[in-house]
């Protein structure tokens, strides 16, 4: 992009940047049984307003706008939203293995499916607001997760979303530090 004989460009590298997770393995994941329930449970932490599709989205956008002028946060920032996208792809296995599907809809109390929308993004302009919207969405993934676990009998479910409230604490760190 030019601006009056100017050249602009971000000079910031995202090279060698790796998802920001804690450093153990998630446990396998596998279902002991189908269980439609669970698997719409699951779905609204994949695709709802608290969701990892919701943080992936927010955390990108908050990535983009702090890559010119904090790329040291917006390394951070890239980084957590790769490790959202490993939450992604392990509830997307495991609403497959309990009988669900995947169509980036929730079903709603009424029933009627309700696709994922944009409008569950915090859009923040600046460095402490995007911090801010991402710590808060962090404790409400914790606390819906927290919340599903009760829900859920199965313990090979439950040690995943376990091992992913881990992470999610561990991103609430790195935030605060921010």
């Amino acid at each position: 992009m030019e601006a009056k004989g100017k050249i602009l460009q971000n000079d910031c590298s995202f090279s060698g940047i790796s998802p920001l997770m804690l450093p153990f393995p998630y446990p396998p994941v596998k279902v002991q049984e189908q269980n439609p329930f669970y698997a719409k449970l699951l779905t609204v932490d994949y695709c709802g307003a608290v969701s990892e599709l919701t943080a992936i989205t927010q955390y990108i956008h908050g990535e983009s706008c702090m890559c010119c002028g904090h790329c040291t946060e917006a390394r951070t920032l890239l980084g957590i939203a790769m490790a959202e996208m490993i939450h992604l792809q392990k509830l997307g296995e495991m609403i497959m293995l309990l009988g669900g599907t995947i169509d980036y809809s929730i079903s709603t109390r009424n029933g009627k499916p309700q696709q994922w929308t944009p409008s569950y993004v915090e859009f923040a302009g600046n460095l402490q607001g995007i911090i801010s919207a991402n710590i808060e969405a962090e404790k409400a993934a914790i606390s819906q997760y927290e919340q599903h676990m009760k829900m859920i009998e199965d313990g090979c479910v439950r040690a995943v979303l376990a091992r992913i409230v881990q992470d999610e604490e561990y991103h609430i760190m790195l935030l605060r530090m921010m």
